[in-house]
């Protein structure tokens, strides 16, 4: 009997030791990728709201959204530019966190939040500028 609580005790042991080792190689090879930077994510300007951790990435026309503490194969959320918009912004300098921006976005008429370093927002509003003739009002 008590070979078999440490033969399940190791299977067990395993399994977490596999499933750390996927989500660190999942985080370094998001994190790694050509034009990903870390961006934490909120449901809309509530601030008793949760942040959830996360890296994301520009595509072509969109920017993905993965959370760093899951081990999905696809983001958790994509933005296309053409129905994505600034609507304002507040460096958290006062708030203790002078490296970090408080970016308020709305999409399809969703407010939500993000957090990202002062040149994650240059390239994101850049980004966002950069959408093709006739959408000049992505960024307040």
């Amino acid at each position: 009997m008590g070979q078999y609580v440490l033969v399940a005790l190791g299977v067990v042991l395993l399994v977490l030791v596999l499933v750390a080792l996927a989500g660190a190689s999942r985080l370094r090879t998001l994190s790694h990728r050509v034009g990903s930077f870390q961006c934490s994510a909120r449901a809309g300007s509530r601030p008793q709201a949760a942040w959830s951790v996360g890296i994301a990435q520009y595509g072509a026309g969109r920017i993905d959204w993965w959370r760093c503490w899951s081990l999905a194969p696809r983001p958790a959320r994509t933005w296309q530019r053409d129905r994505l918009a600034i609507t304002g912004r507040v460096s958290l300098d006062q708030a203790g966190q002078p490296d970090l921006v408080l970016v308020r976005c709305r999409y399809d008429g969703t407010d939500f939040e993000l957090t990202m370093s002062p040149g994650a927002y240059s390239g994101l509003a850049s980004w966002l500028e950069s959408a093709p003739p006739g959408r000049r009002d992505l960024v307040v």
